[in-house]
Order: structure tokens, then sequence, then C-alpha cells
């Protein structure tokens, strides 16, 4: 008989960077990363708001240095980060003064665990090579990694004149597009080349090619990936906002990361008005998640409900076991060591409701209309009670907590705990 293998990935080689204390490349983690949105003067709002992506799993944290205030507020940023126990490193993001912000402020640059440039706004004409030079010194005397960021809404308009003139004098022309996209890479790679005759060490060094058109930017990086070895930021820039967003960057950044294409990621969503910024956090780790790179949380399983599914029970519990298991994450990842791999099924009516519940480590076929109210609940694979009533929410969040503790805590088992819990609710299956 015929099996199907499942498509191995292949990690690209690429050389180790440290950045605080995080490995990026190497073959290291693919590390999770965003940035805030606040005014970086504003230290409050800022460690706010960082404290909280970090708490949502953002392992490296990015801030905008734009101003002296904002170049000022980093180390007090930092210090306060530190008092809360948040050890997330800070990445500053300069664009067109880097050079006289970071020569300015040194406890700013020592404050930060990398810097991010980028090529196409570091200076204009005859001071981009020097001020792009006093970017390098810098990061060199403060012995700190450099994201060389290229942007296609920013590339550096002298190379892609010469570029799209070179091309224009060509035998065979090659079309615009393309000319850009070589124009990206060439960018990243010349900048990367420059730096290290700067004598900044190649592995402090990673780039980014980021472009807002998915197809675009799969065939960037497949490019700069060919070419050099150096660690990948991957994302898609200005991705937009709600669904449109997260659809383009996980389309995008899922056709690479089968390649092995990808070092760091981040989910670049535009948030609503007043939004939740640890979103895009969330939706970078489900990604890399439901690929098999990582494993962040527990994954919920759960229908989509049909006319089979009138009720809204199993949509209602489903939600409640997503809420519970994140916010139960942070003090089980400390007592529990792999219980992020651990897959939740929350199922709507008897179709697929007992096997899918059967695959998963701990899973509840709910009833659908007209089916008999009780809700079989599967642990590895093997019916063990039947619930029934108006506590199945709660019953069912004790045996998932259950699971956890005897899986990896080393509990053991009790014989009914549910039935024990709610007396009358629970009807405990006959043993195999």
């Amino acid at each position: 008989m015929n099996a199907i293998e499942l498509p191995r990935i292949v990690r690209r080689a690429s050389r180790r960077v440290e950045i605080g204390g995080v490995a990026v490349g190497g073959g290291a983690p693919i590390v999770v990363q965003s940035m805030t949105n606040t005014d970086t003067a504003d230290v409050a709002a800022t460690v706010t708001q960082v404290a909280a992506l970090a708490a949502a799993g953002s392992e490296l944290v990015r801030v905008t240095v734009n101003t002296a205030a904002a170049a000022a507020a980093v180390p007090e940023i930092r210090r306060r980060l530190d008092d809360l126990g948040c050890r997330v490193p800070l990445v500053g993001d300069f664009h067109f003064n880097g050079h006289r912000l970071l020569a300015q402020s040194p406890e700013c640059a020592q404050a930060l665990a990398k810097y991010r440039i980028n090529p196409g706004n570091v200076g204009r004409g005859s001071k981009r090579d020097a001020q792009f030079a006093t970017l390098i010194e810098l990061a060199i005397r403060y012995a700190k990694p450099v994201r060389i960021g290229v942007n296609w809404g920013s590339l550096d308009a002298e190379l892609l004149a010469r570029m799209m003139d070179a091309n224009a004098n060509a035998a065979a022309p090659a079309a615009a597009d393309a000319v850009l996209r070589e124009a990206l890479v060439a960018s990243a790679l010349d900048s990367a080349h420059a730096a290290e005759s700067l004598g900044l060490a190649s592995d402090r060094i990673v780039l980014s090619c980021k472009v807002s058109s998915v197809e675009d930017l799969i065939a960037v990086y497949g490019e700069l990936a060919r070419r050099c070895d150096y660690p990948l930021h991957l994302g898609l820039t200005e991705a937009g906002m709600g669904s449109k967003g997260i659809v383009a960057s996980s389309a995008a950044m899922a056709v690479l990361l089968q390649q092995g294409i990808g070092d760091t990621i981040r989910v670049s969503l535009t948030p609503e008005p007043d939004g939740d910024r640890t979103r895009e956090v969330i939706v970078a780790q489900e990604l890399l998640q439901v690929m098999g790179l990582r494993s962040f949380a527990p994954m919920v399983s759960a229908c989509p409900g049909c006319g089979r599914t009138t009720s809204t029970t199993f949509q209602d519990l489903a939600a409640r076991i997503q809420a519970f298991l994140r916010q139960s994450m942070p003090a089980w990842r400390a007592r529990y060591p792999g219980v992020e791999t651990m897959h939740v099924a929350v199922m709507g009516c008897v179709v697929n409701g007992p096997g899918e519940s059967r695959l998963a480590n701990v899973g509840i076929s709910l009833p659908g209309t007209g089916e008999t109210p009780v809700a079989p609940v599967y642990v590895d694979g093997r019916k063990t009670v039947t619930l029934r009533g108006e506590r199945i929410a709660e019953e069912f969040e004790a045996i998932v907590t259950e699971y956890v503790e005897t899986t990896w805590g080393g509990k053991p088992a009790t014989t009914n705990l549910v039935a024990q819990r709610g007396a009358g609710t629970a009807v405990q299956a006959p043993p195999r």
C-alpha cells in the first residue's frame, strides 16, 4: 500500500546572530517580533505596550527612534521594563537622522539590543556613505547587531535610477517590476557588504526586503536567500487591516517558510482604532504553529458549524476554551514544559465530532440539533466520560486542567474527576 509522506521543511542555512540574548538564524527557532505604535518619547505608554507585546509572546520589540526626545526616553524605557521583570530586547528603528541620534545619545545606543537601518533613508548624495558609515561604526562601538532593512516604499532612488538606466540600454530590457525587485536585493546585499568592509562582523547582520505584494515578497526573498547566508527577517509591509492583512501576510510568509526561508518574522497588521496591538503577535505565533515550525500555546480545533449546529453551544465553548488556554499559559509555561503542544478539539455534532475528538489530546463532541443532549469526551483517543447538564463548560475545563497536570506535571490521574466535581452530571465510560 502506498503511503503519503508529509513534505519536510528544511531550514535554509544561515549565520547565527545574537540579539540581546535571543538567537536569530543558525538553526535557532524562528523568532516572533513586533513593533510599538506609541510615541517613544511617552515613556509610560511605550513601556505599557512593550510589556503587553512581550507578554503576548513577542521575543523582540522594535521602537521608533526619530527624535532627540525619543532617544532620551529609550534608557528609561529599558530601566522600567527591567524593573517589571520584562527582559525583551528592544530594537531601535532609525530613518534619516539615526547617525546623529545615536552619536548624541550614548545611553540610547547602549540600551538598544539592535539597530534597524534603512539604506534608502540614511542620507542623500555625498552624505549617504558617511552617514551609513557612522551608523555602522556606532554599532561596532557598542557591540550591537544591525538589521539592514530595505523597503520598496523608500528604496534608494539613486540606485534604482542607475539600474533602470542600465536596463533601458540593455539589448533585451527586463520588465520594470523585475528591475525593482533586483534593486531591493542589490540594496540589501550591497549595504551588508559595505557594513562588513567597515568592520561589522558578518554574524551581526540581519537582512530584510519588505514589499506589500505577496508575489513580489516571495520572489525577492527567494533570490535573497539564494545569494547570501545572512539571517532573514520576513514580513509583508503595509499588509493592511483585519482579515486582509492576516491573509496576505500568511499567504506570503507560509510559502517562504515552507521553503525553509526565514529566521524571524513580523506580521505587520494595521490595528483597528484603539485596537489591540498584540493581535499581530498572536497571528505570527499561530502561523508558525499551524505549519509545525514552533509551538506557543495549545491549539483548539473547532468545526465551522452548519445546519446541524443551529445553537451556539459549541461556539461558546470553543471561544471559552481558547481564552482559558491562553490565560493559563503564563503559569503553565513555567510549570509544565511541553504543554504548548497540546491539541484540544471542540466539535459541534456527531458527523465529525467523535472522530476529530479522538485525534486530539482532549476532545469533546457536543450535541447538534436534534441529537441526544450528551457530550462524550475523549482523552488521547479514548472515550473517558460523557457530560450532560448545565455545567459542561466548567467540567470540560477541569478535564483539560487535569490532563495538563497529569501529562506534563506528573500528577496522578483521578478515577473520575468530573463526576467528583459535578455529581450526577457525568457518566464514566466503560473501559475498552
